[in-house]
């Protein structure tokens, strides 16, 4: 069955960096569209960053625009999401997800695929 395992949460301080990463198993990696959501207690889910097939274009949200960049690498089938400059209203469960489609990568419910979650927190 299809697995997706995120790793690297922690709790750091703002302004400091964390990477995150995200292992998939029983799924053609190289197929899917990977993205990376978060959500924080009593908010809903959002869309973060996300990366097309061969890692050539992404996408992020604007509130991380410039502070998170998403990668992927199809031989180890893992996808990353470096996190520089935390604020913290960073701090969030953060989750991978694998999207099959062609549908708007910015959608949670455009994915097939979800992980468990990570935490991150960013202590002020």
């Amino acid at each position: 069955q299809v697995q997706l395992v995120e790793s690297g949460g922690g709790l750091v301080q703002a302004g400091g960096s964390l990477r995150v990463s995200c292992a998939a198993s029983g799924l053609t990696f190289s197929r899917y569209r990977m993205g990376w959501f978060r959500q924080a207690p009593g908010k809903e889910r959002e869309f973060v960053a996300a990366v097309t097939w061969n890692g050539d274009y992404s996408y992020y949200a604007d509130s991380v625009k410039g502070r998170f960049t998403i990668s992927r690498e199809n031989a180890k089938n893992t996808v990353y999401l470096q996190m520089n400059s935390l604020k913290p209203e960073d701090t969030a469960a953060y989750y991978c997800a694998a999207n099959g489609g062609w549908g708007r990568i910015d959608l949670p419910d455009q994915y097939d695929y979800w992980g468990q979650g990570t935490q991150v927190t960013v202590s002020s």
